[in-house]
């Protein structure tokens, strides 16, 4: 348990920080979901409107330290590739 004043604040800070990216993480895993749901229904049309709305969202996690920027580079890309083979 913490003892110091200081220690006491860094653990309240830690767990407002911890939430906010949770629910970053959270809403990201969302919308990798309706991209995936999008390509295994085979629609083109939605799989491109769900990756275009995902592809940001990755992004912004990246930038705020959610996920490594190479980890959302390469789920957007491994992303495109599976909507782009579905197109043909």
């Amino acid at each position: 348990m913490a003892n110091t004043t200081s220690a006491k604040k860094a653990t309240r800070k830690i767990a407002r920080r911890t939430a906010v990216n949770k629910a970053r993480r959270s809403r990201v895993r969302g919308f990798i979901r309706k991209v995936e749901e999008a390509i295994a229904s085979g629609d083109v049309a939605v799989a491109r409107e769900a990756l275009k709305a995902a592809q940001p969202e990755l992004h912004r996690a990246a930038t705020k330290g959610v996920v490594h920027a190479n980890t959302a580079s390469r789920k957007i890309s491994r992303l495109a590739q599976r909507v782009k083979a579905l197109a043909v």
